[in-house]
């Protein structure tokens, strides 16, 4: 996976980052690609190299996953709010050379990148959110259908250490029963993504952070969102959701972004969750025509 990508780690603040990003990158503009849960970077392995002609593409490992650093949490959950992530991703632009940078992302990185662009609008220029609605008016808005679909959201924000020995006494059969039911019980991943999904998802480590994850995302996260007093993300977003999944079925995904964006554009695509290894083509394209468009606007607004 990831030919003419280079590996490495860098030091961000107190955390260690990994990073997947394309060799060529020189004084292209930059194209972060964060990854959702349960898993790493290698869900880009398809969409990111279809990108790299025109962008520099850049695929962290979030913390808590993959090789990234997992930290100790605390009872708010702070150091997974979607606030420190996003502080992250920031940092491992700069430090691979940019001050701003276009955004494609999926499931929880996606939430990263909402609070990114609000935290940081004058870093992030445009975003591609992959099937998700707002994390507040999920929660909102959810009934029986999404809460059964979407078990692991009440599952995994359990107190400790009640989902972690669960999941631990099988994290690979987890993973499966997890991912595969979002994928409407087919397998969509390849074999070398879905080896290292499994092996980074399996220690004690992983499995806490990423829970810590979720029950940021049912507390500070949300404490975050109200404490905005209406913000909305003002940077052009392209919203993109599966045909085959829950938002399409529980959410009216689009007039959600409405409510929470100035600037949205969005449909549901044949596909399900995890559309970026089922679709790599059309994601990538669809990406590529998104970015570049707003580049053609910015430069005639000059």
């Amino acid at each position: 996976m990831f030919e003419n990508f280079e590996s490495l780690t860098l030091d961000v603040g107190a955390q260690q980052i990994f990073v997947r990003h394309s060799r060529d990158g020189g004084s292209k503009p930059a194209l972060l690609l964060l990854h959702g849960y349960p898993q790493t970077s290698a869900m880009w392995h398809a969409v990111a190299p279809l990108l790299t002609d025109r962008f520099h593409v850049i695929c962290p490992d979030l913390r808590g996953y993959g090789r990234s650093s997992k930290p100790a949490s605390d009872p708010l959950h702070i150091p997974y709010s979607k606030r420190e992530m996003a502080k992250d991703m920031v940092a491992v632009a700069e430090q691979l050379g940019h001050q701003t940078f276009y955004v494609g992302a999926h499931d929880r990185g996606a939430r990263v990148a909402h609070r990114m662009g609000l935290d940081h609008p004058d870093r992030v220029l445009a975003m591609t959110l992959l099937d998700i609605a707002p994390t507040r008016e999920m929660y909102e808005n959810a009934g029986s259908k999404f809460a059964t679909t979407y078990w692991h959201w009440y599952f995994l924000i359990q107190k400790h250490p009640m989902p972690e020995q669960i999941i631990g006494n099988d994290p690979s059969g987890f993973w499966k029963a997890k991912c595969f039911n979002q994928a409407r019980g087919e397998n969509p991943f390849t074999d070398a993504a879905l080896e290292e999904y499994l092996s980074c998802f399996g220690s004690p480590e992983a499995i806490h952070a990423t829970c810590e994850d979720y029950r940021a995302a049912a507390t500070i996260d949300i404490d975050h969102d109200n404490d905005d007093n209406g913000l909305k993300l003002q940077q052009p977003l392209l919203v993109l959701w599966a045909r085959r999944g829950v938002i399409e079925s529980c959410f009216d995904a689009l007039s959600l972004w409405q409510d929470r964006a100035a600037d949205v554009r969005g449909e549901a695509v044949d596909a399900t969750h995890y559309m970026a290894e089922e679709i790599p083509e059309e994601i990538a394209q669809r990406m590529r025509a998104f970015f570049q468009s707003q580049t053609k606007t910015k430069d005639a607004a000059e």
